[in-house]
């Protein structure tokens, strides 16, 4: 990608200047910092990199800012780097860390338009790794408002033990194996030891993948931004191309608002339904619509999943990795054969300045006759999108469930109550799991856990036991991209709010149609009346810090669990 004319005059597009010209402090900061009064007269562009050490997903993050920072100085602008928190789901995952996973989201999207609002930044790159970083950049940018690209971190290539491709999920799984006595010592430590062979994000269709693609999708991000490796080439040239890009971006004066609208979002969700992402997207979607004020509903996400076929063989659910994906055209690939079928619009606008439609164009074409990971609309994995939004006596106002099909598609069984996902660990260590049983895991919600804590740790564990397809498992918390079986997340109203998911007792009958959409309690309405009149809301956990202030702030995952709404 090149600048239309890397000589043009792009100070009447600069916030900054307008402000340091009035501010000889920021003037005198600015040269102290090694500016020239050549660079001056520049737009400056905020690099906004979630790179931190401790965890894969982020690790390489800062490294590729650099060459961020390269393409945007290349062509006529100033790029100057800051940085802001992540918090790693996977490392947090099963213990007490992982209240702390999407409360970040918020912090990051707080912390962006903190500093590129303070500092009067002309426009934004983002460039994010794990789950959270990846809306909570883009709620950034779409309350900014300014000129901005996001630039995903990459997929991690799969890990290989005896002969099996690993990834995250593996090594969790190989713990229910062992619980299950399925698995030698020396197997587990092996895949443990080399399910993660280095940088980038999950590999399979998880949150990361799954918002990374369609975010690109929607028009944020560079053609392949989502499918390229954290290690390759591809990656390092794409951040390269950001500064041209940025540049076409301050000459149109293109920001997010032109960019994310009804149209696109549903462009985003069609490419989420046919990859069989994660019922994240349902939570962070909704939070990204609001930031941009469009009344989004969880009704609007289930009419496209009714229309948008599952067509991927990817990981949770299926056999392979993004990076597979990759080999037979990416992402854009699988955008442009669902625009060939009348199912993305083509005239949204995107970050390369051109429509989808026009960046399409020099996709490749999807080959259905040389490969078995994404099929054709005739030959479906689903007919229908896998992502299912229930409702009934238990959701009143909404919950999701992730069916691919292969699980079934309606589950009745009698309640197994845990208060706390550890509970589940504790009861399939002693055998308490038995088949039939739909476990309860309440007051995990926003609210509640507080922070809606991922149910991969038990899920997984489950699936590893060999009892995925002989449990259900329901939940005011959330899952994993990560996650497969039978399981249906972000149940509203939460346990903590007295939802009905607070007064189930062991022993309750309860049924999950995928079909029909219900989440049904068999009790009657006298006997539901009855336990409501006994409940007693329990004390918040938090009353200070982080997740005290989250507590109070917190929308219901049904409104996206945004935190900056009255």
């Amino acid at each position: 990608m090149v600048a239309e004319d890397p000589t043009t005059d792009l100070n009447r597009f600069s916030r900054t200047l307008t402000q340091e010209v009035s501010n000889p402090a920021a003037q005198a900061m600015l040269y102290g910092i090694g500016l020239t009064e050549e660079d001056m007269q520049k737009p400056q562009i905020g690099i906004a990199s979630t790179g931190y050490e401790g965890n894969t997903c982020n690790m390489h993050l800062n490294g590729l800012s650099v060459y961020v920072k390269q393409g945007i100085q290349a062509n006529g602008l100033v790029g100057l780097i800051f940085n802001t928190i992540g918090v790693s789901d996977g490392m947090t995952n099963g213990n007490d860390g992982m209240r702390y996973s999407l409360p970040s989201r918020d912090l990051i999207a707080d912390s962006i338009e903190s500093v590129v609002s303070a500092q009067w930044y002309d426009g934004v790159v983002t460039v994010v790794g794990c789950d959270k970083n990846m809306p909570g950049a883009v709620m950034a940018m779409a309350r900014l408002d300014r000129p901005g690209i996001m630039v995903y971190g990459g997929t991690i290539r799969s890990g290989h033990y005896k002969g099996q491709k690993l990834d995250i999920v593996s090594a969790f799984e190989a713990l229910g194996k062992k619980y299950a006595n399925n698995i030698s010592d020396e197997d587990f430590k092996g895949v443990v030891q080399n399910a993660i062979p280095g940088a980038g994000a999950c590999g399979g269709m998880y949150t990361a993948n799954t918002m990374a693609s369609s975010i690109e999708a929607m028009g944020l991000s560079l053609p392949f931004s989502s499918s390229y490796p954290a290690t390759h080439e591809g990656k390092q040239e794409e951040c390269k191309k950001i500064g041209a890009a940025m540049r076409i971006l301050l000459e149109r004066n293109i920001t997010p608002r032109d960019i994310i609208n009804r149209k696109s979002l549903e462009n985003a969700f069609t490419v989420v339904m046919a990859l069989g992402g994660s019922t994240n997207a349902v939570l962070h979607y909704l939070a990204i619509a609001r930031a941009v004020d469009i009344p989004l509903t969880l009704d609007e996400i289930q009419a496209i999943s009714d229309r948008v076929p599952l067509l991927a063989d990817l990981k949770p659910s299926g056999k392979y990795y993004m990076e597979d994906l990759l080999a037979i055209g990416g992402v854009p690939a699988v955008t442009k054969y669902l625009y060939q079928q009348g199912m993305i619009h083509g005239d949204c606008m995107t970050v390369t300045g051109k429509t989808v439609a026009e960046n399409l164009a020099e996709a490749p074409d999807l080959d259905f006759d040389s490969q078995k990971i994404v099929f054709p609309l005739s030959q479906p994995i689903k007919a229908t999108g896998h992502i299912q939004v229930l409702r009934g006596n238990l959701a009143p106002t909404g919950s999701v469930a992730k069916i691919t099909g292969k699980e079934g598609e309606r589950f009745e069984g009698t309640a197994k109550v845990c208060e706390h996902e550890g509970e589940v660990i504790d009861a399939l260590q002693k055998g308490e799991i038995i088949p039939g049983q739909v476990i309860v895991i309440r007051n995990a919600g926003p609210k509640g856990g507080p922070g809606m804590s991922e149910m991969l740790k038990p899920t997984s564990a489950i699936i590893g036991a060999g009892l995925g397809d002989k449990v259900a498992l329901i939940t005011d918390g959330r899952f994993s991209g990560g996650t497969h079986g039978f399981v249906v997340g972000h149940v509203t109203p939460e346990a903590y709010e007295g939802g009905p998911i607070a007064l189930v007792q062991n022993g309750d009958r309860i049924t999950i149609d995928a079909i029909g959409r219900q989440l049904t309690l068999h009790i009657t309405d006298e006997e539901l009346a009855d336990r409501r009149s006994r409940w007693v809301q329990p004390a918040p956990r938090f009353t200070k810090g982080v997740l005290g202030k989250y507590i109070r702030s917190v929308k219901s995952a049904s409104e996206g669990c945004v935190t900056d709404e009255d």
